[in-house]
């Protein structure tokens, strides 16, 4: 039961926090059953704890025989350096979760004791809200209990999606990185709503809920992205002018560039580290 599962986040930055956010909100693990550590910023810790009431430690001082999950939660070029670090101090029954972008199963396998359970995961920064799109995907010896342990703990953080490992670097450029597409979308389309004389918080709330309300026609209805596009557009009307405008400027390229060029640095991340690391 999740309750009763003991968390420990190496590292405490955005993913991190947004991931304790999520599971505190959810109210299926307690604050005081989540440990979080990092290599030197102290007060970072101390600020997660005064936030969200979670436990705080010293690399030197985790708890390993209370843990039951580890999450590497740090820059994905610190991950060889921690899986080192904890190795020699896990038991078989152990789970340890990489929510980095390139830091795959056979990454964490081939640093770790043989035999160790291991899963990758990439949420997005959703999770703070609950909203998160999630997949994970679970190495050569974990067992299935476990995958369902952290399916369900994923669950308090939106909704999760067990995929192969070859899937992960287009899930990274579609998810994990997606919610700054949007934002980078709302950025443009607020700056005219204020340029023609719209109240910013105003405006900013109508491109949210805009945004919102065609991810929630997409969720409840059967017909595809292109039909509802199709639905709302008239021949020579506004929605035809600002669709041949994205046209012109290469709009659908650009969108679809941004998932290649994401999915793309995702690949180069987990070449570049394990051609510069060797394994422990």
């Amino acid at each position: 039961m999740l309750n009763e599962k003991t968390i420990v986040f190496l590292g405490a930055g955005s993913m991190a926090e947004s991931m304790i956010s999520g599971m505190i909100q959810a109210g299926k693990v307690p604050a005081n059953q989540i440990i979080v550590t990092n290599r030197s910023n102290r007060e970072r810790l101390q600020e997660l704890k005064k936030n969200y009431g979670v436990r705080i430690t010293s690399l030197e001082d985790i708890p390993y025989q209370e843990a039951d999950l580890f999450i590497l939660a740090m820059k994905p070029k610190g991950a060889s350096d921690a899986l080192s670090s904890i190795k020699d101090q896990l038991n078989k029954e152990q789970v340890v979760i990489s929510v980095l972008a390139g830091i795959s199963t056979g990454f964490m396998e081939e640093r770790l004791n043989a035999g160790q359970q291991v899963i990758r995961v990439m949420p997005n920064t959703s999770s703070m809200i609950q909203e998160s799109a999630t997949a994970m995907s679970p190495g050569k010896h974990t067992k299935m209990d476990h995958v369902l342990d952290v399916k369900e703990l994923l669950e308090c953080m939106g909704k999760v999606y067990v995929i192969e490992e070859e899937q992960m670097d287009v899930f990274t450029g579609l998810a994990g990185s997606g919610p700054a597409y949007f934002y980078y979308l709302m950025e443009h389309m607020e700056s005219v709503g204020k340029k023609n004389g719209m109240d910013e918080e105003v405006v900013r709330e109508i491109v949210a809920q805009t945004i919102y309300g065609a991810a929630k026609m997409i969720m409840e209805n059967d017909e595809t992205p292109a039909e509802l596009r199709e639905n709302v557009t008239s021949p020579n009307g506004t929605t035809a002018a600002g669709l041949d405008a994205l046209a012109q400027y290469n709009g659908g390229k650009a969108i679809a560039q941004a998932v290649n060029h994401a999915l793309n640095r995702s690949k180069e991340i987990s070449e570049e580290l394990e051609g510069v690391l060797v394994p422990s």
